[in-house]
């Protein structure tokens, strides 16, 4: 496979706040997560969490990396850290791997889940989904009578960094965009 790594492209992780949309522009003028990195070269989010959620969000110019990352046939695994009002079980987060749950379109089925603890009348759920579908985590948990109060993205693929904070970014190394592109496809080769 060739050096993934090429002159010109630049690749950002960032700490997405609540309240910014995961967007390059906004017609309803909200703040965007572009404007939190700088405008030159211009990137792009790879994806989307909802203006609701916060967590790690990479910002790129590789539109062959930002592909592999957002296509279902790739598989790229996405880790969030979930907190639903209500008891929620490891038993009941086997079953939901298990057998998953169907929403309005079509069937969603995590690849991990695992409750972390509860916190008084709420619990902390660690999910790992496979595709990205719009607002897929908290239509789960609402499917399953647990509603998401909190939802922060954890980690995409191989890429964690929890030193970030909300609003801050840094640069990848060439070894994390390596590890993007090699993940990206050994899951392809998985699916074929």
């Amino acid at each position: 496979m060739p050096l993934p790594v090429r002159p010109g492209l630049v690749y950002r992780l960032l700490y997405k706040p609540i309240g910014v949309v995961s967007t390059v522009t906004d017609p309803h003028g909200r703040p965007v997560v572009v404007d939190l990195v700088p405008t030159e070269p211009m990137v792009h989010p790879v994806g989307r969490l909802d203006a609701d959620s916060e967590g790690l969000l990479l910002l790129t110019n590789d539109g062959d990396l930002t592909h592999r990352l957002t296509h279902p046939s790739f598989g790229v695994e996405k880790t969030y850290q979930v907190i639903v009002e209500g008891a929620m079980t490891n038993a009941r987060a086997a079953r939901l791997v298990r057998e998953g749950v169907v929403l309005e379109d079509g069937p969603a089925k995590p690849v991990r889940a695992v409750v972390k603890g509860t916190q008084g009348t709420t619990s902390i759920v660690e999910i790992v989904l496979a595709e990205g579908r719009n607002r897929e985590v908290r239509r789960i948990f609402e499917a399953l009578g647990n509603p998401v109060s909190r939802l922060v993205r954890t980690a995409i693929g191989p890429l964690k960094d929890s030193s970030l904070k909300p609003g801050t970014y840094r640069e990848l190394t060439s070894d994390e965009v390596r590890s993007l592109y090699t993940v990206s496809s050994q899951r392809a080769r998985m699916q074929q």
